[in-house]
């Protein structure tokens, strides 16, 4: 019964140690007000603004009406970075779930 008991204690450390090294991404509730898709510029051009802030590129998707980046910058943080998909304006960036960047007026 021991034995279990140490196997299920240290799994649940493990797990822990997993969630507490992990970055925490938070979006909050960005809403770009981007209106209908069809007016929308192709995600696909968002790669090039991505590549001259000097970021690379994690992942790029649609979350809600914004477009969302997981990227890292030069000095390897990764970051979470929501662009209006008519404009590719960078709008808000966080790191580490703490806003980092917001454009004026946004």
């Amino acid at each position: 019964m021991t034995r279990l008991f140490n196997s299920l204690a240290c799994a649940g450390l493990a797990l822990s140690a997993l969630g507490l090294s992990a970055p925490a991404l938070a979006d909050g509730d960005v809403t770009c007000k981007a209106g209908p898709e069809v007016n929308w510029k192709p995600i696909e051009k968002l790669k090039k603004k991505v590549w001259q802030e000097g970021w690379t590129l994690l992942k790029m998707q649609v979350e809600g009406d914004c477009y969302e980046v997981y990227a890292r910058n030069n000095a390897g943080q990764v970051l979470e970075a929501f662009y209006h998909p008519v404009t590719l304006d960078k709008l808000v960036v966080y790191r580490r779930g703490t806003e980092i960047y917001r454009k004026k007026g946004f």
